[in-house]
């Protein structure tokens, strides 16, 4: 078997701490999990987190895009499913369900708390979240138009209302996992009348 060159090292250390990283900040939160974990973990020195990252922030938030991405890419294919609008409910209900369940609520909470002293982290942040809102309301008016409905309230507005309470419940979900989708998905169920009004 040929030698790896330095380049394809790398590049397969890199995704190799990418991937430790996921599985720990989701198992065990971003404060629990430190740099010297990643890197035993992986069977790296820190040194060689070192060399392909900033450090733990870069980490997170290269694994919190890849995490999104995928989620996001999840909640538009609910949103674009066929069948009435009102049947891709139960859809965002075991899609918010799993979500919740994942550790990417909490992942999310801790890295934002942490993060929120440095502008660089913070605007990312905001990027993110804002390209979150952008992808959704963009789905969502897709769907719409594909069903003949006029939206009678601005969907960027109600997709950025939905989001708000989202992250409002899936940090309640962190404090007391009592806590479930169930009155977000009603709430919605609720509203869809006003939409086409």
């Amino acid at each position: 078997m040929a030698r790896l060159s330095r380049a394809e090292a790398q590049t397969r250390n890199r995704e190799a701490l990418l991937r430790t990283a996921r599985d720990l900040f989701l198992r065990d939160g971003y404060h629990a999990t430190s740099i010297a974990r990643i890197a035993e973990e992986t069977g790296v020195t820190t040194g060689a987190v070192y060399s392909n990252f900033d450090g733990k922030a870069q980490l997170a938030l290269l694994v919190l895009r890849d995490i999104q991405r995928e989620r996001i890419g999840e909640l538009r294919d609910v949103i674009g499913g066929a069948g009435a609008i009102a049947d891709g409910l139960d859809r965002l209900h075991d899609w918010t369900s799993r979500a919740m369940a994942s550790g990417w609520p909490r992942l999310e909470l801790e890295f934002a708390l942490d993060a929120r002293g440095e502008a660089r982290l913070v605007a990312a942040e905001a990027d993110r979240q804002r390209s979150v809102v952008d992808s959704l309301a963009a789905a969502i008016e897709t769907r719409l138009a594909d069903h003949g409905v006029t939206p009678g309230v601005p969907v960027r507005t109600l997709v950025e209302s939905a989001v708000n309470l989202a992250v409002g419940l899936a940090t309640r979900h962190v404090i007391d996992p009592r806590v479930t989708a169930d009155n977000l998905v009603d709430l919605i169920r609720g509203l869809l009348p006003l939409v086409s009004r």
